[in-house]
């Protein structure tokens, strides 16, 4: 959900190439016929964008006056890439935004604003919290499609052959993971470089890279210091991995934990399906799941992410009265069960939570930790402080410079992006 995928990349590339113009075209709908709108889907192009095919095919088949142009976006590109797609009005009609993005493409006009469409006429389904994530200045701009975040989660047989539990603080994981490799042999922890996987250090000083209501970049404060100084910890110590800064970290930590040669990883839910691949959760019960432990301020909790469902605002009439149909048929209870059961992936909706969907081990499990997922600020430029701390977190985590000169590093390129905010 993450990463980009290179080959996924190049074919998706070329299919952009021949459906950019789908957001304000009408070339291709001949007069009386079917209205085409194009969906720029940014989900795994093997474990979840099947599953949308087939939703888009049920929606045909029921709409014989809409075709669903659907094209598989690199979620790595996605964001640049309807940025300037809109921004040529060539955008495509419906987009797969993640939260984060909701508000800087409300702020530049991409997004159509859905209170009282079709889309949200049933408004009072979803939960509130991520109602707000998809709002910008009061208005929504967005219906909310999956949501996530992040939670510990660990290997249960490895956990109970140490005779350890969950940790509740990170100091509590510090002595788990030593007892986790004393006692078989395995690492206990393995935790990423990215800014993103950084962020519940942040929380658990109860502080974050910026306060937005009061306009001050907080990246350098003592308490985020404090919380990037406990990040910093977690990669030297006996059953703590040391940091990996290789393009292909993710994936290699990721291959560690579903095959049993490490205990446990900070993890989000869309990776619930490739660990029932691994062969440390052939059975799906040893797969454990907890709230991220916290730090020393007591607080725990991870960021709330997820995806949106958004109309570009330059479509045609036609198009967008077939993308607000499109939307509420694919954020129904009916499709999130669908696709919670066939992608692991958490509903939005109350009501998408059956029986069926929580037998899941996988989303029962972070079901329990969303609670005590923080909702992001809406700041337009909010998901993009993560690109300095992209950069500098695995300058800090391999020794290359010292946590100070990367926090202040990051806190100059930050002046660049909210120019208005005070240090």
């Amino acid at each position: 959900m993450r990463r980009g995928i290179a080959a996924t990349a190049l074919v998706a590339s070329l299919a952009l190439a021949a459906t950019a113009c789908g957001g304000d075209s009408d070339s291709g709908d001949k007069a009386g016929g079917p209205v085409t709108i194009t969906w720029w889907d940014t989900s795994n192009a093997t474990n979840e964008a099947p599953t949308y095919k087939a939703l888009v095919k049920e929606f045909e088949a029921a709409n014989k006056d809409i075709k669903v142009n659907f094209v598989n976006v690199p979620f790595d590109q996605a964001q640049n890439k309807f940025d300037t797609a809109a921004g040529s009005k060539g955008a495509p009609d419906v987009l797969r935004s993640e939260v984060g993005w909701t508000p800087a493409f409300a702020k530049k006009g991409f997004f159509l604003p859905l209170d009282g469409t079709e889309a949200l006429a049933e408004q009072d389904k979803f939960k509130s919290n991520l109602l707000e994530q998809a709002k910008y200045e009061g208005k929504t701009y967005g219906v909310p499609f999956t949501t996530d975040t992040l939670a510990f989660v660990y290997n249960k047989a490895l956990f109970a052959k140490a005779d350890v539990e969950a940790p509740k603080t990170w100091d509590d994981l510090k002595k788990a993971a030593a007892t986790i490799k004393a006692k078989t042999g395995v690492d206990g922890y393995w935790g990423s470089t990215a800014g993103y996987y950084a962020q519940p250090f942040l929380y658990g000083e109860g502080t974050d890279m910026v306060d937005a209501e009061a306009k001050k970049i907080t990246i350098k404060s003592a308490e985020a210091t404090k919380g990037y100084s406990t990040w910093l910890s977690l990669f030297e110590g006996k059953g703590l991995h040391k940091a990996d800064v290789t393009a292909d970290a993710y994936a290699h930590i990721q291959d560690a934990f579903v095959n049993g040669k490490v205990a446990s990883i900070i993890q989000g839910p869309w990776e619930i399906t490739n660990f029932y691949k691994g062969s440390a959760f052939k059975d799906k019960n040893n797969l454990g799941i907890a709230t991220v432990p916290a730090g020393s301020a007591g607080k725990a909790g991870a960021p709330t992410g997820g995806h949106n469902l958004s109309v570009y605002a330059g479509s045609s009439k036609d198009k967008q009265e077939a993308a607000l149909k499109f939307v509420k048929f694919m954020t129904s209870a009916k499709a999130q069960e669908t696709i919670a059961l066939k992608n692991s992936t958490l509903p939005t909706r109350d009501d998408a939570y059956t029986e069926q969907v929580k037998a899941d081990p996988g989303i029962a499990g972070y079901q329990t930790v969303l609670s005590a997922a923080q909702p992001r600020p809406a700041l337009p430029e909010y998901s993009s402080l993560w690109g300095p701390m992209d950069d500098e977190l695995p300058q800090i985590a391999s020794g290359k410079e010292s946590l100070d000169k990367g926090l202040s590093d990051a806190e100059a390129a930050f002046t660049k992006l909210v120019p208005d905010f005070s240090k």
